[in-house]
């Protein structure tokens, strides 16, 4: 208050010009957008108690198997982006009793809207729904949120909010420290009996329906004792000081008195796309057979390694963090590692480590996008400053070509290969995985919350492996330095080699593009 009091000071005995008052104004307004309301009026809810949700139909179809399998939980890859919108939809559509849905990213399209229908039909049905959204993945979401917000069933919470409801760009400018920080946790769980939990957000390029640019990539389907782990992280998060009612934000100013959702819904019925979406949802057996004990489940140790949310506040210590505690769940590899991971920027220490596994004898080997399937530019150039150490320490590494047409389409471990790699697993010693959120890079490391699954598993180790093995010489380069020290990216396909001396997808621009970003000090961001 003392700031503003000397900025009216004037001449004595003169008033305070429209300028002073305009700035003034424009001054409250700018501290106004960086201040939270407070969350008076908010409940605290929990996951339905262990009678509660075994008494629910997927609760009695699993229950003999969950006891036949001691100590295990039930895991169910799920790679093909049809059936991960499938999964997702049926899931919503069996629910009895409750849903609890935690996202970074939900897009304003076809795939995200059908999915809120989703949601609204099961709270139509007495299903208790609870959206948990972080609140920088939600562009032009508001009005439909705030409809579904009303609905007696369902209450939509925003992790980590802008109050600049139409301007967050203006507001991450105002109050960085705290926006930087976000919650990239994925996972949904319904009648506390079955979760979905991996690398997709929800939106059209996440499952296949986006003419553009289409990811590939990998979520578990989980049952038994892992799913309570997962309620329970939820339930952490939705009652944490970062999870506010929608209605306490300045959205709640939307109130749609209209059908917001009902007008979306209406507006998508003449996209080409759209029967083969709704049609897959109608034929698909998933459901079925899990109620009848017949989808080929395995049922392996799986444990859950999460952040706690407070990580957003930045006062954790580093062992409290979500690599530590990975680390500590899969172990050090003594054989192989092999490890995906689309947004790849192993920092100098990193690097060090990777080269280190391999002096030890230790075969390393990394998936990552190229540059011309990158769809974030400044990751990558955080990733290429560090490829040539790499590969002088015996790294392998290897880039997922842009896979635009039919005919460059392979069948692979992930389903048919898309134009840009999403999916963040890796496999230590051939038997133990990782699926889940977390990205090899700073951001995941000490910015953003993250959520997934180590699971001892050779089955799925194998299948991981067999992308290295078998599918990348189709999908991807293979990068190797040249006597003179240059890299090389290596393509095959059709019976031929092809090796290329400069970076495919690269022009002046982006090269110098690139350059600018690498130089910059902004690792610790990416």
């Amino acid at each position: 208050m003392r700031g503003i009091s000397l900025f009216l000071q004037a001449r004595p005995g003169s008033r305070p010009t429209w300028r002073q008052w305009g700035g003034l104004l424009l001054l409250v307004g700018l501290l106004q957008a960086c201040t939270l309301p407070p969350m008076t009026g908010r409940q605290d809810s929990f996951r339905l108690s262990a009678q509660e949700s075994a008494n629910t139909p997927f609760g009695r179809a699993l229950d003999a198997e969950i006891r036949a399998h001691p100590g295990q939980s039930a895991i169910y890859p799920v790679s093909d982006a049809m059936d991960a919108f499938v999964s997702r939809m049926l899931m919503a559509r069996h629910a009895q009793r409750t849903l609890d849905v935690q996202y970074y990213i939900w897009r304003n399209d076809t795939t995200g809207i059908l999915l809120l229908n989703a949601l609204k039909e099961a709270a139509d049905r007495g299903v208790r729904v609870r959206l948990l959204l972080d609140d920088n993945g939600i562009n032009d979401l508001d009005a439909l949120l705030m409809d579904l917000h009303q609905h007696p069933q369902i209450e939509v919470r925003l992790f980590n909010p802008f109050v600049w409801r139409q301007f967050k760009r203006l507001g991450y400018v105002l109050d960085f420290p705290r926006l930087n920080r976000r919650m990239h946790n994925k996972s949904m769980t319904v009648d506390g009996q079955l979760t979905l939990v991996g690398g997709r957000n929800i939106g059209d390029e996440y499952f296949g329906a986006d003419d553009g640019l289409v990811f590939a990539d990998l979520d578990v389907l989980a049952a038994g004792p892992i799913v309570a782990d997962v309620s329970e992280d939820f339930d952490l998060y939705w009652n944490s000081r970062s999870a506010y009612p929608l209605d306490i934000l300045p959205v709640a100013a939307l109130k749609p008195t209209q059908q917001p959702l009902r007008e979306a819904l209406d507006a998508l019925r003449d996209l080409p796309h759209l029967p083969a979406y709704l049609g897959a949802v109608q034929q698909s057996r998933l459901v079925q057979a899990i109620l009848a004990e017949s989808l080929p489940f395995e049922w392996a140790p799986v444990r859950m390694v999460s952040d706690d949310p407070a990580k957003v506040f930045g006062k954790l210590e580093a062992d409290e963090l979500f690599p530590a505690q990975m680390f500590n769940e899969i172990g050090a590899p003594s054989q192989t590692l092999d490890l995906v991971s689309p947004y790849f920027v192993p920092t100098a220490a990193g690097t060090l480590a990777f080269t280190q596994l391999v002096a030890r004898g230790i075969r390393v080997r990394i998936l990552t996008n190229s540059l011309e399937a990158t769809d974030v530019m400044a990751v990558h150039a955080g990733y290429a400053k560090r490829r040539k150490d790499l590969l002088a320490g015996g790294v392998s590494l290897y880039e997922m070509r842009k896979l635009s047409s039919e005919g460059e389409r392979h069948k692979s471990g992930w389903g048919s290969s898309s134009s840009s790699l999403h999916a963040k697993t890796f496999v230590v010693d051939a038997q133990r995985v990782f699926v889940g959120s977390f990205n090899f890079d700073p951001r995941s490391a000490n910015l953003n919350t993250e959520l997934g699954f180590v699971i001892d598993s050779e089955k799925l180790a194998d299948s991981i492996s067999v992308v290295f093995d078998q599918y990348m010489p189709a999908l991807a380069y293979r990068l190797s330095l040249s006597e003179q020290g240059k890299i090389n990216w290596t393509r095959e396909g059709e019976g031929r080699k092809q090796v290329l001396t400069q970076e495919p997808g690269a022009n002046w621009l982006r090269q110098g593009w690139i350059a600018f970003l690498s130089a910059l000090p902004i690792e610790s961001l990416l």
